[in-house]
């Protein structure tokens, strides 16, 4: 969504984005894209965050804000059982701005497939 040829915020945003499929993340993580399977009726919360965090970078953020919306809501579809909650206090890291919400979103799942 933000073009090669982005300047400033987008670009810096650009860049952050790809390096993440490359595992330059705090966690190392590489995360590539793939088939998403059904999880059946296991219980799945999403915790979407209720301050945009994309704000800094006007031209494309907007846009990447409805766009991970929209990609939070079809997570819903993965399983029968699924719920989604907004922690309204919090931009993208939401175990840091909100960590309660966080837990007691695990808390919620965990009980629920311990049933």
């Amino acid at each position: 969504m933000i073009p090669e040829s982005a300047t400033g915020p987008g670009a810096e945003l650009r860049t952050q984005a790809l390096a993440v499929h490359e595992g330059q993340n705090p966690e190392k993580l590489v995360i590539t894209d793939g088939e998403v399977r059904s999880a059946g009726d296991i219980p799945v919360e999403v915790v979407q965050h209720g301050q945009p965090y994309l704000a800094a970078v006007p031209e494309y953020g907007p846009r990447l804000e409805r766009t991970w919306a929209e990609g939070q809501r079809k997570w819903l579809a993965v399983s029968s059982d699924s719920r989604l909650s907004t922690a309204e206090r919090s931009g993208h890291y939401i175990h840091v701005d909100q960590p309660g919400v966080a837990v007691e979103a695990v808390q919620r799942v965990t009980s629920q497939a311990a049933r």
